[in-house]
């Protein structure tokens, strides 16, 4: 290796010129001594030849460690601090340096590309999911995860449908996009319309397949229930209906002039006309809580607050049937996710429910509780339960797998008199369904009955838990969403 000599700065051109001159200057010297070279002449030239070598070698080895010190600059986008003396060794330098900058810019020009491509599938409303060449999912946009979960149980459940299975499996063997509609049953049944698509070329993240969803539960829940409200209606009418068209025959006939008759059928129609109109209500009511019922709210609320609200406006009638009722709130119960209306009218109903079919003179517990996983029930989340406890007749066993179902009731002549429509529990089990919660039905013959809506707390993701089998207990049993 060269011997490095210290940077003479300022002096490097008076060292060249004295290295350029030397050797000259010698032989000269020599020729004008006679032509012959003599002893002190030849040294005198191979001193000067040496070092102009040296001042030579160590301007090239200085100029070199430049040039590599500018190519790194270049390439972490950086200025070099000098560049070399030499005009070739220059050139590359300069030449790196714009080959780096026009680098940069196109990079950034591709950086800009690729982030505005993320922030238009981001912002696309339908669910997009790639998947791999195994078809396992590699990336989802943010409409897919609020579909499918955060967690990613949904869309293994989704991937593991037979018929997508297939297209996708179609769709990767190169027969071009294929569609497949699939229902998912869990936490609430959605209809999906699934389009997939071959990517060609792969991404660079592994992404072969695009899969495209389109969620159709709102198109199928409107028909579905336009079907169902005129089949309810022309059903659960006609009763109510009858009793109008006969009593006001009877007035307008035999009756007309007949004040004892008008006095006592006019209540009654009052109050078959009040039913009816109790019936359109629920039924509304039903169907729009079922159109949105695949659509998870997302407020928070201090179910609480609720409770005390609702058992405050049942005062009055508490007072009518000498029941007592109380109220007992755990302190401090965690939020829960939901709409406040119709978690409102859950508890409406189930107060309602109580105040009804309750023993005359009896007692009312509502109670609100911690059930998460250290809790009474061992849930897998934590959440908040609402119980209303009655002690009235209780339900028989055979009853409660069917109470959620519209229209059913334990006694049918009770049901009307008290003026039920045989739609609260119903109302309640969508609810709950929609906020993916849990509803649980306890009752035994002569004991009284225990209605408990479970709802997960706000901090967690929202997913229902999955639904239990029939009951260990004798006197107890679930009625599990539908």
């Amino acid at each position: 290796m060269p011997h490095r000599l210290p940077d003479p700065g300022p002096l490097v051109p008076v060292a060249v010129a004295a290295g350029l001159g030397a050797a000259p200057a010698a032989l000269v010297a020599a020729l004008a001594a006679g032509g012959e070279m003599s002893v002190v002449a030849a040294g005198s030239v191979a001193v000067a030849l040496a070092l102009c070598a040296g001042v030579f070698g160590w301007l090239w080895q200085r100029d070199v460690a430049r040039l590599a010190a500018a190519l790194k600059a270049a390439e972490q986008g950086e200025a070099p601090a000098q560049l070399p003396l030499f005009p070739p060794l220059r050139r590359i330098a300069e030449a790196a340096g714009r080959l780096a900058s026009g680098l940069r810019a196109r990079g950034a020009e591709a950086a800009s590309h690729a982030a505005a491509a993320v922030r238009i599938v981001a912002r696309l409303p339908d669910p997009l999911v790639v998947l791999g060449a195994d078809a396992q999912p590699v990336a989802l946009n943010p409409a897919a995860r609020a579909l499918l979960g955060e967690d990613g149980a949904d869309l293994a459940a989704l991937l593991r449908n037979p018929t997508l299975r297939s297209a996708i499996d179609r769709a990767l063997a190169g027969a071009g996009p294929q569609t497949a509609e699939v229902t998912l049953p869990v936490p609430v049944e959605r209809d999906l319309v699934a389009t997939a698509i071959l990517l060609e070329p792969p991404l660079a993240d592994g992404g072969r397949l695009l899969l495209v969803l389109s969620d159709r539960t709102r198109e199928r829940r409107l028909e579905q229930m336009r079907a169902d409200f005129v089949a309810n209606a022309s059903h659960e009418l006609r009763t109510p209906l009858t009793s109008l068209i006969g009593f006001i025959e009877t007035l307008r006939g035999p009756a007309a002039d007949d004040r004892e008759a008008q006095a006592r059928f006019l209540p009654i129609m009052a109050e078959q006309a009040a039913r009816m109109g109790r019936l359109i209500d629920d039924l509304l009511s039903l169907s729009r809580i079922e159109l949105s019922e695949h659509t998870p709210p997302t407020g928070e609320l201090d179910l609480a607050v609720l409770a005390r609200r609702g058992t405050e406006a049942l005062a009055p009638r508490l007072a009518a049937r000498r029941m007592t009722l109380t109220l007992a709130v755990e302190e401090g119960l965690p939020h829960v996710t939901g709409d406040p209306d119709q978690l409102a009218q859950v508890i409406a109903n189930l107060l309602d429910n109580a105040v009804k079919y309750g023993r005359e003179g009896g007692r009312i517990s509502v109670a609100l509780r911690r059930d998460g996983p250290g809790g009474r029930k061992g849930r897998r989340r934590a959440g908040v339960a609402l119980s209303v406890s009655d002690d009235g007749p209780g339900i028989a066993r055979v009853h409660l797998p069917r109470l959620t179902e519209r229209f059913y009731r334990v006694d049918t002549a009770r049901s009307r008199a008290v003026g039920g429509t045989g739609l609260g529990l119903a109302i309640v089990k969508h609810i709950v369904n929609r906020h993916r919660g849990l509803f649980e039905i306890e009752s035994e013959e002569g004991k009284g009955s225990t209605f408990t809506v479970w709802l997960p707390a706000a901090a967690e993701p929202e997913r229902a838990e999955p639904s239990r089998a029939a009951p260990a207990r004798r006197d107890a049993a679930q009625a599990e969403p539908r």
